[in-house]
């Protein structure tokens, strides 16, 4: 009977609302990253009707080819003043026709593609922000690596002389120890006339790592306003605890949301004492000063590189009949808290579970880690041997050996010299694509992925000898500690995850209850290995990026390691069409409504940690006229 009524909702909704305009004008559709549309021209009854009708090239195959294969396309586009604002992997900012594709203008920050100066971290824009000025004129907002906040005339792309220096403020102007220490991949926000900033930082380096600090500008001069650094005052030894997934605004209430990740270094924490209450957290902040007004913490003395990852979404939540202003913010750990967005306070209450214990020496760990009570986890964090996943006896029995050597006691097991595994694995759970809401039918939509990470320590004193066995792996001295790290994927020799399938996943989640109302499999091994998909079946696949919805009960997304766009039955979670890429779609679509036509337009570029296709290109789907 309900899927009934959502089913008479969305129609209605359809028929009334077809030729309304709409844009998407913030990185998330909206300050508050709700990521939905009330666009309403595609319908579940005609999305199988959705072609490619244009395509923009940044220019990054051709100018930046050498360092593509470091690179990550993970922008989603932004529309304002009648222009689609795109900001290539390497920071280029373009201004295109949002019925066309055709360029308008373009901005260079000139930033050097040398992988000895950006490399380790990839090369990776999010996207941009947008402000109309107290001049009535439209800035976009650009946070470069090289340490600079750029405004540009929204018109010309030019810019704009009076703010900062000549069109740009400096973000951080100290020395940096190592190329990719410090960069800028998530945009920044601007309210109430400040512009607020996180960072992104190379993490298992050292223990006295730079601070996270999280900086705010006035937005019309570029002159500093305030900064916030969520480790200081907290008596620990440790840096970083950056903000490197996009921040959020409640505009009448003047909070900005930062998600907050790990102290310095991830994985051994003995010199970082207590909880770090502002690491690991929704933090918020008034704006205009940069006071606390609140935080929550989703994990206490994180020593599994369980930031919080994705851009924190204020909706209006109905949860048992009592409605309020909320923050959803799920986890790498595959949780979903829902937050009183005045004060902190779960909506949907929390409870603090015993975990496992016996931390590595010199470290003390949380003896409790919060949980919501619903919805229940939307990834799997519990592995025994037994369960190894295989395609003949041997790759399963190698999977079955390595699971059955690792430490394992199920999640917040904390990681050993004997090598720990760390299930959800530290890319998710849900990543930097957080969720899409739809507040009319109070559903949130979020995507995880599946994989096993094993995580261990090494002494210092080995440090050297470990990494000269193990060449090619992601292998960190965490310069200060007693320990080292080594992680790595745990995979059969074949390649395919260890851990059973589905290895990712779409779902719906109905708010009203904190029920599970679907989850389906969210991707294949098409591209991955040639007719693969056909024996494995519907495994679902790891993926970066989000979802979005729309009001006519679709939910777009990309995301996985093939290169497809994918239009879901928001009410049922049938997947209805899916839109050939030229490149991998590791990006969150957008949609909007120009002309009369609604087009969704998602960045194919590929991205380096998936290990997809590389390209350079935009790629517009609507119907045929």
């Amino acid at each position: 009977m309900k899927r009934a009524l959502l089913a008479v909702g969305w129609m209605a909704m359809a028929v009334t609302n077809a030729q309304a305009d709409t844009g998407w004008p913030q990185y998330g559709g909206d300050q508050g990253g709700q990521r939905h549309s009330s666009a309403t021209q595609i319908t579940p009854a005609n999305v199988t009707g959705l072609r490619q009708v244009w395509s923009y090239s940044t220019g990054a195959m051709t100018r930046h080819a050498a360092a593509l294969s470091k690179s990550a396309f993970e922008n989603t586009p932004i529309l304002n003043e009648g222009k689609l604002f795109v900001c290539s992997a390497f920071q280029e900012v373009s201004a295109i026709d949002p019925g066309t594709g055709r360029e308008i203008w373009r901005f260079d920050p000139h930033l050097t593609d040398d992988p000895k100066v950006n490399y380790p971290n990839s090369f990776n824009c999010r996207g941009v922000a947008y402000w109309r000025g107290t001049d009535g004129k439209g800035r976009v907002y650009l946070a470069a690596n090289n340490r600079r906040l750029y405004a540009l005339d929204a018109a010309t792309g030019r810019p704009v002389e009076s703010f900062g220096d000549h069109g740009s403020a400096v973000i951080y102007g100290g020395e940096l120890e190592r190329p990719g220490q410090m960069q800028f991949s998530s945009p920044p926000i601007i309210s109430h006339g400040v512009v607020v900033v996180g960072s992104s930082m190379d993490d298992n380096q050292r223990v006295d790592e730079l601070r996270g600090t999280v900086h705010a500008f006035d937005a019309m001069a570029g002159a500093p306003k305030w900064s916030f650094d969520p480790v200081q005052g907290q008596g620990v030894r440790a840096g970083a605890s950056n903000v490197w997934a996009p921040i959020s605004v409640d505009e009448g209430r003047g909070l900005v949301y930062l998600p907050t990740s790990s102290p310095s270094p991830d994985f051994w924490g003995g010199y970082r004492t207590g909880d770090s209450k502002y690491s690991n957290a929704v933090v918020a902040l008034k704006i205009e000063t940069g006071e606390v007004a609140w935080s929550f913490q989703t994990s206490h003395h994180d020593v599994w590189d369980y930031d919080v990852a994705s851009q924190p979404t204020l909706g209006r939540v109905t949860y048992r009949g009592k409605t309020v202003d909320a923050v959803l913010q799920p986890t790498k750990q595959g949780l979903l808290f829902t937050l009183d967005r005045e004060t902190g306070k779960p909506v949907i209450p929390v409870e603090e579970r015993q975990v496992p214990q016996g931390a590595a020496p010199g470290d003390r760990l949380s003896p409790t880690q919060p949980f919501p009570i619903a919805p229940p986890s939307l990834a799997r964090s519990k592995i025994v041997a037994d369960d190894a996943f295989g395609l003949t006896f041997w790759d399963r029995g190698k999977c079955r050996d390595a699971i059955r050597a690792a430490r394992h006691e199920g999640i917040y097991t904390p990681p050993s010299t004997q090598g720990t595994i760390v299930y959800p694995f530290t890319g998710g759970g849900t990543n930097w694509g957080g969720l899409s809401f739809d507040a009319t039918h109070n559903l949130a939509f979020v995507n995880t992925s599946s994989a096993i990470h094993e995580v261990t320590l090494i002494p210092a004193k080995d440090f050297d000898a470990f990494r000269k066995a193990h060449p090619h792996q992601e292998i960190s001295r965490n310069k200060g500690a007693p320990f080292g790290m080594w992680r790595r994927t745990l995979v059969s020799p074949f390649g395919i995850p260890c851990n059973p399938p589905p290895w990712g996943q779409l779902h719906a989640i109905d708010m009203t209850s904190g029920k599970i109302l679907w989850s389906v499999p969210l991707g294949t091994t098409e591209d991955l290995a040639p007719f693969s998909q056909y024996f494995l079946g519907k495994t679902g696949i790891p993926n970066f990026g989000g979802p979005i919805s729309t009001d006519s009960g679709l939910v777009f997304i990309a995301a996985t390691m093939d290169d497809y766009l994918r239009a879901f039955d928001a009410k049922t979670g049938a997947e209805l069409w899916r839109g050939r890429l030229p490149a991998g779609g590791q990006a969150t679509p957008m949609t909007y409504m120009w002309n009369g036509k609604q087009y969704v337009v998602i960045a194919a570029g590929g991205h380096e940690k998936a290990g997809t296709k590389h390209g350079d290109q935009v790629i517009a789907f609507a119907l045929p006229d």
